[in-house]
């Protein structure tokens, strides 16, 4: 009996392998190899090269496109604003269009825009996201596509495959029915749902091809800052993030991260604009305009099978748990008290129906009204200094299955 239990593990283990290599193989778009790079960037400079359109006729042809898309790497609007960039924001994109077009309106009007480089990250391929983003004219824009998309898998893994075991399944009735990831439900006792894991393998996988396969991220020394698509900076973005940078090398040096949002809004934003707070970064709180430079990026690949192997289908939820477990010292982070990136979506992961964002649109303009005294201050003050230590949390489940925790953990080891 032992024997058998053995022999079943290690064929499941064995299965989940060959699962991974051929996603790879089938794809070649996980990373650009160091051979591919180095040919890449050997052939000029990145910003010359011809753009690559996306096909959108089939799947195969939408894969191809896409990889060739990460592999050229082609910078929009580059011959227009020559140099390297000051400041790199990512957003990760999903299918939420009228969100988009609110945070490059946001965008547009920043302040220094044109000392940026926008990085948009898709896991869904639509000619009319594709269209948004190419009409960006105000700064340098590079556009990458997460290669394991539910979109490209629509029935096989990372997709849901009709094989797989229902979410509500018992692990007695899995096993009786023998459907693919019987031997592995969540902490909850639920089997994986591929719409739920997408966006935790999509942030990890972007973290890395940013940091490690960018081309232009080359040499670049500063903090990079995530967004998502439903995001919406106030125009003294670029001061403010410069006024952070100068806190932190003279009054923080040992702060890991900055938050350039929270999740208050802009009530009293006058009098909060110029402040600072110190403490442990937290997920419910300091995830959004939140910026990490290379140096943390290296903590966080340290803990790569910690990240891949905790049963929370949140990164920010497991960023939180790798603070200070994983990461012996827990990550301090430096938040703006005034926030300037709000958060306009209405709906999102859960929530489906009845998304207004006419009605979003409209608030961050009554909301931007109360801001205006309160932008560009000449200088920064700290308003509080919590104790940093780790704050533990109930892991939220949903990811459980090894095939999740090995394709996670390719990422890095492509590196």
């Amino acid at each position: 009996m032992r024997f058998r239990l053995v022999r079943r593990n290690l064929l499941a283990l064995l299965g989940v392998c060959l699962v991974v290599a051929t996603l790879l193989l089938s794809t070649r778009v996980l990373v650009v190899s160091d051979d591919d790079f180095r040919e890449a960037k050997n052939a000029g400079n990145a910003h010359a090269i011809e753009p690559t359109k996306r096909n959108f006729g089939s799947l195969p042809e939408l894969a191809k496109s896409l990889y060739n898309a990460n592999y050229k790497q082609r910078v929009h609007n580059a011959d227009k604003f020559p140099g390297d960039p000051q400041l790199v924001l990512v957003v990760q994109v999903h299918n939420r269009p009228e969100y988009l077009k609110l945070l490059i309106k946001s965008l547009e009007k920043a302040a220094e825009v044109h000392s940026f480089l926008l990085i948009f990250s898709h896991d869904y391929f639509s000619e009319e996201i594709d269209a948004i983003v190419q009409r960006i004219t105000f700064c340098k824009v590079l556009q990458i596509y997460f290669p394991f998309s539910t979109q490209l898998y629509p029935s096989e893994f990372p997709g849901q495959d009709p094989r797989d075991c229902p979410r509500d399944t018992s692990k007695d009735d899995a096993l009786r029915i023998k459907c693919l990831n019987a031997e592995h439900p969540d902490s909850y006792g639920h089997y994986r749902e591929a719409s739920i894991t997408q966006t935790k393998h999509h942030w990890w996988w972007k973290l890395h091809f940013v940091w490690e396969r960018v081309h232009m991220m080359q040499g670049y020394s500063g903090f990079v800052i995530f967004l998502e698509e439903d995001n919406y900076i106030l125009p003294d973005f670029f001061h403010f993030y410069k006024s952070v940078i100068e806190f932190k090398r003279n009054s923080c040096p040992d702060c890991d991260m900055l938050a350039l949002g929270n999740h208050n809004g802009l009530p009293d934003f006058t009098r909060l604009s110029n402040k600072v707070l110190t403490t442990s970064w937290m997920s419910s709180k300091h995830n959004i305009g939140m910026a990490i430079s290379r140096e943390v990026y290296y903590k966080l690949v340290g803990c790569s099978n910690d990240f891949c192997t905790y049963d929370d289908y949140n990164w920010d939820w497991t960023l939180q748990h790798l603070s200070g477990k994983c990461i012996s010292k827990p990550l301090k982070v430096l938040v703006a008290q005034g926030s300037r990136v709000l958060h306009t979506g209405d709906c999102g992961l859960h929530q489906k129906e009845n998304c207004r964002p006419e009605w979003a649109s409209q608030k961050v303009e009554e909301a931007l009204q109360s801001t205006k005294d309160g932008l560009f201050p000449p200088s920064l003050t700290l308003d509080g200094a919590e104790t940093v230590e780790h704050k533990p949390h109930m892991k939220n489940g949903g990811w459980g299955d090894v095939r999740d925790h090995s394709l996670c953990n390719s990422y890095v080891k492509q590196l």
